[in-house]
């Protein structure tokens, strides 16, 4: 059962994970978050893979945590079971680009998974919130750290303490999501960017995305540091030499991924 939790495809070097719990509009319960770690660690282990998706469907990304899944659990339940910490972190582990691509409601534990991708394309259905204070909850799967790190301390209280949602255009214009397009277009739209990143250079992809990472988690001059190493790393590289020299030449790099 749990394989049908995700739908996966490929894309040529595009990973594409679509979130299947249509009738519980995506509710993100244990099974469900088992299976998306795995498909994200194949997807990040398959060296023919470039770039990620993760997707819902039109009504809902991910319509938050499964609430009739946590209703009896108490603290020694949480606690044993890392409940979090096991399964909702293990796309911290995937070293790839991951985009999500949000039409519907991400609400919950739905925005926060948005909120852990790389890239954010929002279709103009799209909703955010972060609705827990409604239950005597808080956000715990990072929406109270990456969402102040996205949007800024004022609005991310706001959002976190009044339950306040937000549409798509005002999460563009408060930069929770990177692009907005139209519902009917977020799948090609979404493809079409899952793919001209997976044509880059693989190792160079991975470098910058750990670079932006770490300027949320460290010191500017730490992070600079981090940075520099990584450029003067590429020079190790074969695609920045054949990028240079394609470059040069005036034609289309042809990359290895080395």
């Amino acid at each position: 059962m749990e394989d049908t939790l995700v739908l996966v495809e490929t894309i040529g070097r595009v990973g594409m994970i679509t979130l299947n719990r249509p009738q519980q509009m995506n509710a993100l319960n244990d099974a469900l978050m088992d299976a998306l770690g795995r498909a994200l660690l194949a997807f990040d282990a398959d060296q023919a893979i470039g770039a990620i998706i993760i997707t819902g469907n039109a009504r809902a990304f991910a319509a938050g945590a499964d609430i009739a899944a946590m209703a009896d659990w108490d603290y020694m339940d949480v606690y044993q079971s890392d409940f979090i910490t096991r399964n909702w972190e293990t796309i911290r582990r995937v070293r790839k680009p991951v985009i999500a691509a949000v039409a519907g409601f991400a609400m919950g534990g739905g925005c926060e998974l948005a909120l852990a991708c790389d890239i954010v394309i929002a279709a103009d259905s799209a909703k955010f919130a972060l609705p827990e204070i409604k239950l005597a909850l808080l956000p715990g799967a990072g929406g109270t750290q990456r969402l102040p790190c996205a949007i800024g301390k004022a609005k991310a209280m706001d959002m976190c303490l009044s339950a306040r949602t937000l549409d798509a255009a005002e999460a563009d214009r408060y930069g929770l999501v990177s692009r907005v397009v139209p519902a009917d277009a977020l799948h090609s739209e979404s493809i079409a960017l899952a793919t001209a990143i997976a044509s880059y250079s693989l190792p160079a992809l991975m470098a910058i995305k750990e670079s932006v990472n770490r300027a949320y988690e460290s010191s500017l001059s730490e992070g600079i540091g981090f940075e520099r190493r990584q450029l003067h790393a590429r020079f190790a590289s074969a695609d920045a030499h054949e990028g240079m020299v394609a470059f040069l030449n005036k034609r289309k790099p042809v990359f290895k991924h080395r």
